[in-house]
């Protein structure tokens, strides 16, 4: 074995974990809610970019929330030392003077051997979404909670929610058929891989249906379903009854229905 290359591999883990470190928040700090108007809150004593996130807790709060007795907001603007956030949920229980607390990003611990990517951009300081296998089969609502009942999402990674624009000029060139599952579509409409498609009809003429069997059986590793701006009753319909759970096990569902406030939508 190569001493020198060990050492090295083990050199730039610690180098990682340090840069880890760095960016970290020795404790924790917090602000206060001065005004509500409407879907917008203003915060003082909190220095945040635009896209974080913030939890605001209520412990005599008595209207249900999706995450328990806390609501959260995200940093939509600022004027001078005050914070714009609007929140994901309603504002009914929120009082003046409430703490707001930053929700500090998780990095990805790094591992030794592999090339670590520091978070320099300002998008690496925003809010972040779970990612990986560990999402398969499950259905989330847009901040990444699960919505089926089946407990904590197991997630290996993060990533966040606005990513950097890919190079048009790296995008590979579609040449390749991709097998919707469907007939008719691939030997009328062939869709190409790596190609956008527009699925325009009336109500109740079977968009839905048509969207569960090209899930089911496109030849895709993964199928990622947004079902936003639906009905409650039509996203449990959806996964359940077109879906299935064969469609289930290799997708994951998003699901933002209509009653959900604008912002996670």
């Amino acid at each position: 074995m190569d001493t020198h290359a060990h050492s090295t591999r083990w050199k730039a883990y610690l180098q990682d974990c340090g840069e880890l470190l760095a960016i970290a928040e020795p404790m924790q700090i917090s602000g206060r809610v001065t005004r509500v108007a409407g879907l917008v809150m203003e915060a003082v004593g909190l220095k945040l970019p635009v896209g974080s996130a913030c939890t605001v807790p209520l412990p005599a709060c008595t209207v249900p929330l999706p995450n328990g007795s806390s609501l959260e907001a995200e940093v939509v603007g600022f004027a001078g030392d005050h914070v714009f956030l609007m929140p994901q949920s309603d504002v009914e229980g929120i009082v003046p003077g409430a703490r707001v607390f930053p929700v500090e990003v998780i990095p990805t611990l790094p591992r030794a051997g592999q090339v670590n990517h520091p978070r320099r951009r300002p998008s690496d300081r925003t809010r972040h979404l779970p990612v990986g296998e560990g999402l398969l089969g499950r259905v989330l609502d847009s901040g990444g909670r699960p919505l089926d009942g089946l407990g904590p999402v197991h997630a290996s990674a993060t990533a966040p929610l606005n990513n950097r624009a890919a190079n048009p000029l790296a995008r590979a060139p579609i040449t390749d058929i991709l097998d919707v599952g469907v007939r008719a579509i691939n030997s009328m409409l062939t869709v190409g891989r790596g190609q956008r498609m527009g699925l325009f009809a009336g109500s109740g003429v079977g968009k839905c249906v048509l969207l569960g069997m090209m899930a089911r059986y496109t030849s895709a590793d993964v199928i990622v379903v947004g079902l936003i701006g639906e009905r409650g009753r039509e996203v449990k319909e959806f996964i359940e009854q077109i879906l299935g759970e064969e469609g289930l096990a290799r997708a994951v569902v998003v699901a933002a229905p209509a009653d959900t406030p604008p912002l996670m939508r």
